[in-house]
């Protein structure tokens, strides 16, 4: 695949996106549908498994966009059946710019029948689950940790598939949220901790299960309930079976989905991602007040908390910049003098409305601050009197292991400098991140954090991992405690 554009290096990757559909002729159509919906997940690869009586197990696995792959009529020809599910990547374990076989979902055989897996998470423990297995004589075909559930699952000396996963799924450490079929079977597993999102949906007679409920919306589904941390769903032609296989255990979803991963018209725990991300620019405005002119978004993801900024401020909401729509990923940068033009290929200042005016930037985040900086010499290009930033989230200080693509810890600017030295780094006027407490405020819990027993996983702001991170810990990584 072509590289990603210079913009996108300097955010947090969107993790992955899984889907499933059961008792709906030509299930793949709709499951293709569900990854469109959810593509912001992932945009490197995506792939369907669909099972039909007749032609048994069928799968395509594409690198690039849902609309560019599966809206062809003569590929989805080849995934018949009322049974199919889908996965849409960005690569966070295993290589970079993967090779094909890296693609979901896998697809495994075993005495009582095929089985294929579909991943949204990260395996903390998959180094030396991939180690064991080797020893004992799997042999691997991707460089995927989601491949060490489907040898788990053959190693087995359980019942049924459903028996087998359960089984494999103990044994592994991190966060998963799971979508898997077998001939007859959709099944839907989450993390004893719940970091990953998965829901239930319905319809007509059939079963739909999806990362995000915006993945229902799209296909019309009715939005049934959240598949509960640790809960496994096994769902038939006969309805829905719910099973709890783990130890029950605190739930610590991730609170960066609220921030910036899912999409604003998705409903997490009954809340709109919409509106959160709007009241997080009011507590944002509450705690980091400042004098100015115009509230504008860094399209598109702070555009909600902006909203709020401004609503709370009565400082006016401006769209002092403005994004290229029509822009992708895999842009084509012929020319060296093109490259350098970095994020002006993506966004564009409003100049008539920018001279002269003291801005106020929302934005979902600083990772490496690159991005921050060049946005800011575009404001004050356009002639911008003042620029002041304030940040959707707290600091991103530590590296997520659930399943998102962040730096190494030194490459991450809140690892390494105070907010003063970042506002100096960053040459603006002013730099303020909304608090931790503020953040959990503004996800509904009115008492803010409860530092005993985090109802969030926050570890990427606060260090503190809800899983030890036994691969990186084997490798010297020190987490905030052993500090």
């Amino acid at each position: 695949m072509p590289p990603a554009h210079p913009f996108d290096d300097d955010k947090l990757k969107e993790e992955c996106g899984v889907f499933g559909v059961i008792g709906l002729a030509d299930a793949a159509n709709f499951v293709a549908l569900g990854l469109h919906a959810l593509q912001h997940r992932g945009q490197e690869a995506g792939g369907i498994v669909a099972h039909d009586p007749e032609a048994g197990f069928n799968h395509a696995r594409r690198f690039g966009y849902v609309r560019d792959n599966f809206t062809s009529e003569s590929l989805m020809k080849t995934l018949p059946g009322p049974l199919a599910i889908g996965h849409v990547r960005y690569s966070t374990a295993g290589s970079k710019g993967a090779a094909i076989r890296d693609v979901q979902p896998f697809f495994g055989e075993f005495s009582m029948g095929g089985a294929a897996i579909a991943h949204n998470g990260n395996i903390t423990n998959a180094e030396a689950l991939r180690k064991e297995l080797i020893e004992r004589g799997s042999i691997f075909q991707s460089s995927s940790d989601s491949e060490c559930i489907i040898h788990l699952m053959a190693r087995s000396l359980q019942r049924n598939i459903p028996e087998r996963m359960e089984d494999a799924l103990r044994r592994v450490e991190g966060a998963f949220s799971v979508v898997a079929m077998t001939r007859t079977k959709l099944i839907g597993v989450r993390d004893p901790l719940g970091v990953r999102p998965l829901v239930l949906g319905q319809l007509g007679e059939g079963w739909v299960l999806s990362s995000e409920t915006c993945g229902l919306d799209i296909i019309g589904a009715k939005y049934v309930r959240e598949i509960e941390p640790g809960e496994m769903v096994v769902i038939t032609d006969k309805g829905v079976e719910s099973h709890h296989p783990f130890r029950p255990t605190p739930s610590r979803f991730c609170i960066f989905e609220h921030v910036y991963f899912s999409r604003p018209d998705s409903i997490i725990g009954g809340r709109s991602v919409y509106e959160t991300r709007r009241q997080i620019g009011v507590e944002l405005a509450r705690e980091n007040p400042v004098d100015a002119d115009l509230v504008c978004p860094v399209p598109d993801s702070g555009t909600p908390a902006a909203i709020g900024f401004s609503q709370e401020s009565g400082i006016p909401y401006a769209m002092g910049i403005i994004r290229n729509q029509y822009m992708g990923r895999t842009f084509i940068e012929p020319t060296e003098h093109i490259r350098n033009m970095g994020v002006r290929l993506k966004l564009n200042v409003n100049r008539a409305l920018i001279k002269g005016k003291r801005v106020i930037l929302v934005d979902d985040s600083v990772v490496r601050g690159t991005t921050s900086r060049k946005i800011k010499d575009m404001i004050l290009d356009a002639g911008a009197r003042e620029v002041h930033f304030r940040i959707a989230s707290p600091p991103t200080a530590w590296p997520c292991f659930y399943g998102v693509d962040t730096p190494q810890r030194e490459k991450l600017l809140a690892a390494t400098m105070t907010e003063d030295e970042m506002r100096d780094h960053l040459a603006v006027d002013s730099l303020k991140f909304i608090s931790l407490d503020g953040l959990y405020r503004a996800v509904g819990e009115a008492q803010g954090r409860d530092a005993k027993c985090p109802q969030y996983c926050d570890a990427c702001f606060s260090g503190e991992y809800p899983v030890a991170p036994s691969d990186m810990l084997d490798k010297g990584f020190k987490m905030a405690a052993a500090e």
